[in-house]
């Protein structure tokens, strides 16, 4: 039997004030809601400017609570419209301990999931090890690597950085994930050239839609878009270049986003993914007895 999911993301600018930022996510959710969609994933951080590409203490400021005001605004705002609804948020998990954390709204359920990003990066520019712990990997309390059960399916959610791991993707197609969202923000700093651009950005979409061929499954991807300046005045800035996308089970752009807001919105066949493994079945030829190294940092 053919199953349809129609899904939608939100492509934005993000500013400092949150009142600011949270509107132009709203009102994205609200449109695509309105087209039909039952899942919408907005980008990283999407109720803030990106505010890692210096370090301040008083930054720590603009965490809140998972039950925090964003939060709640999210949660109501998936219960008035009826949807799946994916936010992102800088968690204020206890004093002196701080999570970029993806959350699940389903419809009039509330909160029934959260992520915790795992991978935690530190490069000029994105020095999120400052502000940001790593998630914690405990399956009893369905913490790290765990798809998380909704009304629409199940949904193996990561942020950013773990884009880039395959083992992260794997993990949670392991666990049963039907589909591969990415919430994430990223782009060129302005000094960087044309060919040095070009290069990241594609290597950001391919290893992405890989990750949909490697498992089997269709993958949404948010980022955010527009200039964002370092606050500190040490740095350029950055130009995040959009270009979110949503791919099928074999990597193939169902859509694919420009670099100014957009939002967009795709029917997914949820069948084609069994059909794909019937004659890709990476899964069932998988040595998982000749891969106990993969736990080692590094084979030396």
């Amino acid at each position: 039997m053919t199953r349809t999911l129609k899904v939608g993301l939100v492509q934005q600018p993000a500013w400092p004030d949150k009142e600011r930022s949270l509107a132009e996510s709203e009102a994205g959710v609200r449109e695509l809601a309105a087209a039909g969609a039952e899942l919408v994933l907005l980008q990283e951080l999407h109720a803030t400017h990106y505010f890692c590409q210096y370090e301040a203490t008083e930054l720590f400021d603009l965490a809140e609570p998972l039950d925090g005001p964003t939060g709640q605004r999210l949660a109501a705002l998936a219960a008035e419209l009826g949807i799946v609804l994916v936010g992102s948020l800088f968690e204020r998990r206890a004093p002196g301990l701080y999570h970029n954390t993806a959350v699940v709204y389903d419809r009039d359920r509330g909160q029934v999931g959260v992520y915790r990003k795992m991978h935690i990066p530190d490069d000029p520019g994105f020095y999120e090890k400052f502000y940001f712990a790593p998630g914690d990997q405990d399956d009893s309390r369905k913490q790290g690597f765990q798809p998380i059960d909704t009304s629409v399916g199940r949904l193996g959610l990561l942020v950013c950085w773990d884009q880039w791991y395959p083992e992260a993707a794997r993990l949670m197609a392991l666990a049963g994930a039907e589909v591969l969202l990415y919430p994430t923000a990223i782009g060129w700093s302005p000094g960087d050239d044309d060919g040095e651009k070009s290069r990241q950005k594609e290597a950001w979409t391919l290893i992405q839609r890989s990750h949909a061929v490697a498992n089997g499954l269709p993958v949404i991807v948010a980022n955010r878009v527009g200039h964002e300046p370092d606050h500190s005045g040490v740095g350029d800035g950055i130009d995040f270049w959009g270009g979110s996308f949503v791919a099928g089970p074999q990597g193939e752009l169902l859509a694919h986003a420009g670099t100014e807001a957009e939002r967009l919105l795709v029917t997914l066949d949820m069948s084609r993914g069994e059909d794909v493994r019937r004659i890709w079945p990476y899964l069932r030829d998988r040595r998982i007895d000749a891969y106990g190294d993969l736990t080692r940092r590094y084979r030396d």
